[in-house]
Order: C-alpha cells, then structure tokens, then sequence
C-alpha cells in the first residue's frame, strides 16, 4: 500500500491536492488544515492511506502519521468510513478529538457532520481506551524542545504552522535528540520546502 508521498504539488483543490511523484500525479483527499499547508509547485511530504473499494482506489493524506494512525482507527468503529473519519480530522484536531473520547464528550463528537449522538456514544464506547495507546507527537520530555526549536524557527522567519509541522514531524521521527540536532533537522527540512 501506499503510506506515504513525497513530490511536488501540481494542484490544490477545495478538498484535495494532486502530488507529482516520479512523473505521476497522485489525487489525494485530505483535511482543509492539511490543504492549507500546501503550494502549488512546492515540495510536499504526506503520510497516507490508500482505501481500496470495489469501484474506486481513493488516497487520503495528511501532514503527520498521528492523523493517519487515528483516521485509521475511527474507521474502525462500525458506521464510520472514510468520508465520516476524514471529516471528524477535519472538524476536530487530533489532541481535541482524544480528549473528547477519552471524556465521553458526545457533545464535541457532535460537532462532526454526519456523527449524531448514537453515532458519538459507539465512538466513546469502541475508542475510549484504543485512543491512549496511539503514539502522541509530543510527550512532556518534547514539549519544551519543541517550543524552543519553534520559537527558533518562527525568529528565522518560517511559518507558524510549517515550523510547528516541522519539529513535531523531526520529533515523532527521533525522538531522544538535542534541541540544536532537531533545529538543525527542522532547518533541513524546510531548506528543502
């Protein structure tokens, strides 16, 4: 299967993008926060999924391998597909869409078109305890390199949110590094965007 893409971007649309790759261009689905990160003739990297049907092959991307670990996950749960699991991403970050299922809180999982509260109570019941064995990206140990190397970033001019997507993506990937190694990996990445 195909879990992850890395080529330039040849088109954004209004609910995906097309990603050239050795002279192929890939149509994926993704969020409209992942879409915004992305620029036509820019370099893009996206963890991904290919959902395979009877009559389609559909690609879904996203900017990290937690958002994919947990459209997988939602899609799981019975009554939730691709569509409903891409929107939930959508509507709910994913550090939100945790605390909601953790808590039980029916009334965030509402907030996601095509989830009503039956839909919300099986989400609770079936992911609760699933959902805090997920790998999150940043663990307090991270959380105070990360905001140096962020701070770092955003001083040198970067984004906000590719400085952000940067480190957490260099920290999921190497996790016991110093600040200066994940400044410099962070720098490196983005050098190359």
């Amino acid at each position: 299967m195909i879990s992850s893409l890395r080529g330039q971007v040849q088109h954004v649309g209004l609910d995906h993008a097309v990603v050239e790759v050795g002279g192929v261009g890939f149509a994926v689905q993704m969020t409209p926060t992942t879409l915004a990160t992305l620029r036509r003739g820019e370099e893009a990297s996206l963890a991904t999924t290919l959902i395979v049907r009877e009559d389609s092959l559909t690609l879904f991307g996203f900017a990290d391998a937690e958002a994919r670990e947990l459209f997988s996950l939602l899609q799981t749960v019975s009554g939730i597909g691709p569509r409903i699991a891409l929107a939930t991403l959508a509507v709910l970050e994913p550090d939100k869409l945790r605390h909601a299922l953790a808590e039980g809180n029916i009334t965030v999982l509402t907030q996601v078109p095509g989830i009503g509260k039956k839909g919300a109570e099986r989400l609770i019941i079936e992911l609760r305890d699933k959902v805090g064995q997920l790998p999150t990206p940043t663990t307090p140990a991270h959380s105070q390199t990360r905001d140096h190397v962020v701070e770092a970033l955003l001083g040198l001019g970067f984004p906000a949110k590719s400085a952000e997507a940067t480190v957490d993506a260099v920290l999921a990937a190497n996790p016991d590094q110093s600040t200066s190694a994940v400044l410099r990996r962070a720098l490196a990445t983005l050098g190359r965007k």
